[in-house]
């Protein structure tokens, strides 16, 4: 079985390459990527991929048996599009099956809710493919709130609309190891899967982080309009209201679902601690 990942330079992409790799060999895994030297280090055969050109997808899927197509980081309205191309890629070169990576959100109400929504249309378009399927949607990666701790620690906490609400975190390990048994086994074909972890508060967060990091951090809810105009002025337009609508579906319960993990991996998700520790290591 020959397995393409798309996006194979990006952090999720790659981390499901290595684990691929050590599933089925060098060999039987092909990364596709924009640039195709921002992947050759991870030791695969590497195909040129653009999520705007069919024209390269139709070329990097020929010979290939199963794609797990990465959602894309472009505009809502833009990936929609783009995801296309990989899928009507997939159906011209006669791929057995296709996994997604979607992500769990709020449809509605939040400054996310059309990033949620674009994948969603995904969603519907895998299905409609006629090629065997599996969508995991994403819970919110643990890495970015620990690649931020100096900066907690510089502004003596964790700060954000969250509020009381619940947070199913995931991290690119636990993620990669969870499609690359979607790929692998039919067992969950044509199911849509949560893949989170266990759900705790920020209040919850920022203990798990001075008990691993040995900070001093406390959390603050601030208003979701506060923290919005914060973020877009840190972070500009689009990325500020893309990170305040998260934490605004977090506010709202849009991230305290069930976790499919075990359906999906074959084993239980890691809990917060475990995985905070084996990043700190």
């Amino acid at each position: 079985m020959k397995v393409a990942v798309t996006s194979a330079s990006g952090h999720l992409g790659s981390a499901i390459v290595k684990e691929l790799i050590r599933e089925i060999g060098n060999e039987n895994v092909v990364a596709i990527a924009r640039t195709v030297q921002k992947a050759e280090h991870l030791g695969v055969e590497v195909r040129e991929g653009d999520y705007n050109s069919r024209e390269q997808f139709n070329r990097a899927l020929r010979g290939i048996d199963a794609v797990l197509l990465v959602s894309g980081m472009d505009e809502p309205q833009k990936r929609i599009q783009q995801h296309r191309n990989v899928i009507e890629a997939a159906k011209e070169n006669g791929l057995k099956k296709i996994v997604y990576t979607s992500i769990v959100g709020a449809e509605e109400g939040t400054a996310f809710s059309p990033i949620v929504q674009s994948n969603r249309q995904t969603e519907k378009d895998v299905q409609a493919s006629g090629l065997e399927w599996v969508i995991g949607r994403n819970g919110i990666y643990i890495e970015p709130d620990l690649e931020y701790i100096d900066t907690y620690v510089k502004e003596g906490g964790i700060r954000n609309s969250a509020a009381d609400g619940k947070c199913g975190y995931t991290s690119r390990p636990e993620l990669a190891f969870a499609y690359t048994q979607m790929l692998l086994n039919s067992t969950v074909n044509g199911k849509v899967l949560n893949l989170v972890g266990e759900a705790i508060t920020q209040s919850e967060l920022a203990d798990l982080i001075n008990q691993v990091y040995g900070t001093d951090l406390s959390y603050t809810s601030v208003s979701i309009e506060e923290y919005k105009e914060e973020r877009i002025k840190a972070l500009g337009e689009f990325m500020g209201t893309v990170i305040a609508g998260i934490y605004e579906g977090i506010k709202k319960g849009a991230n305290h679902v069930r976790s499919d993990y075990e359906k999906a991996a074959g084993r239980a998700h890691k809990g917060a601690l475990t995985m905070i520790q084996e990043i700190y290591k």
